[in-house]
């Protein structure tokens, strides 16, 4: 796969991901003239076009499109396969995923492609595994996140005055408590 790129109905661009190296100036054009030429296509048209040297697989879900730019040699089919698998995900993911998913969360997006997706191949073909390196990666942010509010908050005028040292065994607690014990359980 050489590409990977996400846009609306009306054209607006919501994600895209490149597995070849091209200046921006290229990426802008080629992302130009792509959206309208997939966006000219009637609904009842084939999925399938031939695009300069490369064929263009897409598939609209609701008000996005997704569509994949593969060579000559690989398979449409598969291709639509992976187009699927990633709705699949962003699915399992958001619970029911529309624009504004990928809009507000588009970082999580990136993630769940990543995740699925190496150098334009599919990497795990497993759902499973794909979501749950996903809750991983969730559980380990909301636990930096829970330890960062926990020490910011720990820093009040009186520890300052005191050379700002934060009491062993707080640091301990926090360290080994998930992100769902509740903050004032950890610091009594």
């Amino acid at each position: 796969m050489q590409f990977m790129l996400l846009f609306s109905r009306q054209g607006k661009l919501r994600l895209q991901k490149w597995y070849v190296p091209l200046s921006d100036k290229e990426k802008k054009k080629i992302t130009r003239e792509l959206v309208q030429t997939v966006l000219a296509r009637k609904p009842k048209m084939c999925s399938f076009l031939e695009w300069r040297d490369l064929k263009i697989v897409y598939k609209r879900y609701a008000s996005l499109y997704f569509c994949c730019a593969i060579e000559d040699q690989d398979n449409e089919l598969i291709t639509l396969e992976i187009i699927h698998r990633y709705v699949e995900l962003l699915d399992k993911y958001f619970g029911s995923v529309c624009e504004l998913d990928i809009i507000f969360n588009f970082e999580k997006a990136y993630f769940i492609l990543d995740e699925f997706l190496l150098g334009g191949e599919a990497q795990e073909t497993s759902k499973k595994n794909v979501l749950k390196a996903i809750e991983q990666a969730d559980l380990l942010q909301e636990n930096i996140d829970f330890q960062m509010r926990l020490f910011a908050g720990s820093r009040d005028p009186a520890q300052r005055a005191g050379g700002n040292r934060t009491d062993i065994n707080t640091i301990f607690i926090a360290i080994h408590t998930p992100p769902s014990a509740s903050y004032s359980a950890v610091c009594s």
